[in-house]
């Protein structure tokens, strides 16, 4: 039941921040409390609100926002597939 209440509380917090991206209000600081409230529960939450917090501090910091993929794994060591396996024999 608490969980029924923090996913519907996060999600209003964040349909009322998108409105208020357009009406008079904090948008922005909406945005995010509703997606706090969000991360509780789910990933992507979390990375979306990682990403607000990067961009923010980049902004106001004037350092360059670099986007770096969170896993950057190019070895061929190991297969990607059966049928790949199955060629490298």
């Amino acid at each position: 039941m608490t969980r029924l209440v923090r996913i519907g509380t996060g999600i209003a917090l964040t349909l009322l921040g998108l409105a208020l991206l357009v009406l008079p209000g904090p948008g922005i600081l909406t945005i995010a409390a509703g997606l706090a409230v969000l991360a509780t529960e789910f990933v992507w939450a979390r990375r979306l609100l990682d990403w607000m917090k990067h961009k923010y501090r980049s902004y106001f910091t004037n350092e360059p926002a670099e986007v770096t993929p969170e896993t950057t794994d190019t070895s061929d060591s190991q297969p990607k597939s059966p049928v790949e396996a199955e060629s490298l024999d």
